[in-house]
C-alpha cells in the first residue's frame, strides 16, 4: 500500500514538472495554457471527489452516483459529437467515418480485453491500475487533438474530462470499503496531464486523410468513453451496488432511471449553452 501512494505521489512530482514545462512552452505555443487548465481541472476533479467518495463507503449515495455519471457523461457524447466529429468528417467523411467506427471498437476492446488483468497481480491496486491506463491513454489524444487544432477551445478537454470527479468518487468509495488507502488515486488523477502535454509536441502530417482518421478515431474513443459512463440503473451494475445498500434497492432503480435521463440531457444542455455563449 504504502508502494502505491508512493507512485501516486510520484505522479504529483512528475505533473507539477511539466507543467512547468508547458509554461515555459506556452510562448510559443499559447494551446499549452488549454492543456494545463484541462489537466489541473482532470486532476483536481478526482482527488477532490475521492476523499467525499471514502466518507460515504457503507452509506446509500446512489443519487450522487447517477448525477456525476449522467452529467459528464451527457457532456462527452455532446462535446464529442460537436467539436471532434465534424472536424473528422470535414476532412474526408468516409476515413473518418472508419476511423469513429475503430476508435468505438479499440475502445471496447481495450476495455473488455483489458478487464482480464485486473484479476492479475501486479502488486498494484487493481482499481487504480485500470484508472490510470484509462487517463493516461486519454491524455494522449487530448494532447494530440489540442496540438494540432491550436483554436479548439477548452469546453472539448474539460467535457471529457468531466467524468473524473464521480469516477475518483466511485473508486474511493470502493477502496474505503475494502479499507484501502485512496491515495493510490493520486496515479489516475494526474494521469491525464503527464501525458497529455507531451503529446502535444506531436505534429501530424499535413495529409487530410490521416487527420481525418485520427479526429475520427479520438472521437470514436471518446464516444465509447462516455457511453460507458452512462448511468445504467440495471442490476449487477455501479449503480445497483451502491443502491442496494438501501432495504428498497428495486424501487429506489426505478426512481434513479428518471434522474439518470434528466441528469445526461442536463451534461448535454450545459455544453450547448456554454457553445452559444462563447459564439
Amino acid at each position: 500500500m504504502r508502494e502505491s501512494s508512493g507512485v501516486g505521489l510520484l505522479a504529483v512530482v512528475l505533473l507539477c514538472s511539466l507543467t512547468g514545462f508547458a509554461v515555459i512552452a506556452a510562448d510559443r505555443a499559447p494551446e499549452m495554457w488549454k492543456l494545463i487548465g484541462i489537466s489541473w481541472f482532470a486532476f483536481v476533479a478526482m482527488a477532490g471527489a475521492a476523499p467525499f467518495g471514502a466518507r460515504s463507503a457503507g452509506r446509500e449515495q446512489a443519487l450522487t452516483l447517477v448525477w456525476g455519471y449522467g452529467l459528464a457523461s451527457g457532456a462527452m457524447v455532446t462535446s464529442a459529437a460537436v467539436f471532434l466529429l465534424p472536424q473528422a468528417f470535414g476532412l474526408h467523411p468516409k476515413i473518418g467515418g472508419f476511423g469513429v467506427a475503430a476508435g468505438l471498437l479499440t475502445g471496447f476492446g481495450a476495455h473488455t480485453v483489458g478487464h482480464r488483468f485486473t484479476h492479475a497481480d501486479f502488486g498494484f491496486d487493481h482499481t487504480a491500475l485500470e484508472l490510470s491506463a484509462h487517463a493516461l491513454s486519454a491524455g494522449i489524444i487530448i494532447g494530440i487533438i489540442y496540438g494540432n487544432m491550436p483554436e479548439l477551445g477548452p469546453l472539448l478537454g474539460l467535457a471529457i474530462v468531466s467524468h473524473k470527479g464521480p469516477a475518483g468518487y466511485a473508486a474511493a468509495r470502493r477502496l474505503a470499503g475494502d479499507g484501502r488507502s485512496v491515495s493510490v488515486l493520486l496515479l489516475p488523477a494526474a494521469g491525464v496531464g503527464i501525458t497529455a502535454i507531451p503529446a502535444a509536441l506531436v505534429q501530424l502530417p499535413a495529409n487530410q486523410t490521416i487527420n481525418a482518421a485520427v479526429f475520427g478515431f479520438a472521437a470514436g474513443v471518446f464516444l465509447h468513453v462516455a457511453m460507458d459512463f452512462l448511468p445504467s440503473c440495471e442490476l449487477g451494475g455501479e449503480v445497483y451496488e451502491v443502491a442496494q445498500v438501501s432495504d428498497d434497492a428495486h424501487h429506489l432503480l426505478d426512481r434513479l432511471r428518471l434522474h439518470a435521463v434528466g441528469s445526461t440531457a442536463l451534461g448535454g444542455i450545459v455544453v450547448f449553452l456554454a457553445w452559444f455563449a462563447l459564439s
